[in-house]
């Protein structure tokens, strides 16, 4: 059985172990496959995992062999799942891997926002500790998150999660989500349609999939209704957020700072507007890669293939 990773490098750089999948049968591992080179490389293998390398219905049809498509990934929106479907081939993806990191990440974000814990740093280490007339110093506002009010834009298992650490900072929760379930356990919370959310909220934590109606839910419109002091955060999907009028917003005050791991193309343009906003921390889509979940998710994607084989697909994607 040929088994061809398309781009292997971002899941595992090498500080994690291909063997699980090595047991199963003839690996060929490429770190990264341009377009034009995916047909060649995976042209007779009955299994193909990718990451982010697309899989279009032109692509599928010109692989005679594929019995199997792995993605790397809980979206899955780099294959054309029906077009597959239509092949008879199954599409699997890794649903739940990264939920503890990317949760850790929210708040690594928000902290960095309320404490200013890197530049103030960095101010010590250029001499002003020394230098200062005071014991202490600040130069940035310290916030306290104790008794502020987070709004969690889909309250599934990630957003949840993000819940249960804004209780154990003493805050209040309002969230929207699709489905409203059972919350009544939580004293400090209450479910709210995401216009509420927004104009009630100190900060709003983005966690809910990209799909055509959250597209862009955050424009220039919607960050008019929110608090001048309020930060947003997403570690959920870039295009939810449009760039442009939040770096506007940014830069005009409308609200008081960002915090953002993804973006709406990516790898960004040099001329992303958010670049050059007021208070705006960035980071290159890493709330899901720690070492941690990434053998999670390689685990969990050796299970799946593993399933597949014995005749009883999991996490299936086109039924």
């Amino acid at each position: 059985m040929k088994i061809v990773v398309l781009d292997g490098y971002t899941l595992n750089p090498g500080d994690i172990s291909w063997d699980g999948l090595k047991k199963i049968g003839d690996v060929i591992i490429y770190d990264r496959t341009p377009t034009d080179k995916i047909v060649e490389r995976a042209a007779d293998a009955e299994i193909v995992f990718t990451n982010k390398t697309p899989l279009g219905e032109d692509v599928i049809n010109k692989l005679p062999s594929l019995k199997y498509i792995g993605v790397l990934a809980t979206g899955y929106n780099v294959v054309n799942a029906e077009a597959a479907k239509q092949r008879g081939i199954v599409v699997t993806n890794v649903p739940g891997y990264g939920t503890a990191s990317v949760v850790q990440m929210t708040f690594a974000l928000l902290l960095e926002l309320c404490q200013h814990v890197q530049r103030h740093s960095d101010s010590v280490m250029a001499g002003k500790w020394t230098n200062s007339l005071d014991w202490c110093y600040w130069d940035f506002p310290l916030i306290e998150l104790s008794g502020k009010t987070i709004g969690i834009i889909g309250f599934g298992n990630i957003g949840s999660k993000v819940g249960d650490i804004a209780t154990a900072f003493g805050m209040n929760i309002i969230a929207s989500s699709r489905h409203e379930t059972d919350q009544s356990n939580r004293k400090n919370f209450r479910w709210a349609k995401s216009p509420e959310l927004l104009e009630q909220s100190d900060v709003v934590s983005i966690h809910c999939p990209l799909f055509p109606e959250t597209q862009g839910l955050i424009n220039k419109q919607s960050l008019k209704t929110m608090k001048s002091s309020a930060f947003l955060l997403n570690t959920s999907r870039g295009p939810i957020i449009v760039d442009e009028d939040l770096a506007d917003a940014l830069n005009n005050e409308t609200i008081a700072g960002a915090g953002i791991d993804v973006l709406s193309v990516e790898p960004p343009p040099k001329d992303n507007p958010l670049f050059k906003a007021k208070n705006c921390i960035i980071t290159p889509h890493i709330a899901w890669a720690t070492k941690e979940a990434r053998a999670r998710l390689m685990e969990i994607a050796v299970k799946n293939l593993e399933s597949f084989i014995a005749g009883k697909p999991v996490n299936v994607v086109n039924k």
